[in-house]
């Protein structure tokens, strides 16, 4: 099988989800496999603009399947928000979008983490987006973040529980 990849070698704004759009349709699959919705991929058609976070670019194309897979970081919010302006365009999402059930799931704290994190930081700040996006790659490498699948867990109000009274103790230090 052969895989083409094609990786932005800045901080974003290099034209990736265009450049894949232009390209989609020599391809089956089209799958992001990291990041978060810190940027959007604007894309036009007929005149209407379209800016996705975290779908790949490849939703408007007849026949391809889109993978969200479990490098990528998902905000629920912006997701939803996402999908509802996909599915007003008549865009298929469910037939042509698959997540995968370990991609991780940033949290309301992860935000709030994430402020706190850059405001302490003062002169020394990195500019971050303040979307949640590092403290949830945090919790992913220290094993105890939330996944996608996690949804689907009957004890997924427990994990969801629990992972916020950790960030609420770390942020009261």
């Amino acid at each position: 099988m052969q895989a083409d990849v094609l990786l932005g070698l800045q901080w974003g704004d290099e034209g990736k989800g265009k450049i894949v759009d232009v390209l989609t349709p020599k391809y089956d699959i089209i799958a992001r496999f990291q990041g978060g919705p810190n940027a959007g991929h604007t894309l036009e058609f007929e005149g209407i603009k379209h800016v996705l976070h975290t779908i790949p670019s490849g939703i408007f194309r007849e026949g391809i399947i889109n993978l969200v897979g479990n490098g990528v970081v998902i905000d629920p919010i912006i997701f939803k928000k996402e999908i509802d302006a996909l599915e007003v365009m008549n865009v298929p999402v469910i037939d042509r979008l698959l997540i995968s059930k370990k991609a991780h799931l940033i949290l309301p704290t992860h935000r709030v983490l994430d402020a706190a994190s850059e405001a302490a930081k003062g002169k020394l700040k990195i500019g971050s987006t303040l979307k949640g996006i590092g403290p949830t790659y945090m919790d992913k490498t220290g094993r105890n973040g939330l996944r996608v699948g996690d949804i689907l867990s009957p004890n997924f109000r427990e994990k969801y529980s629990q992972l916020v009274e950790k960030h609420k103790r770390l942020l009261s230090m």
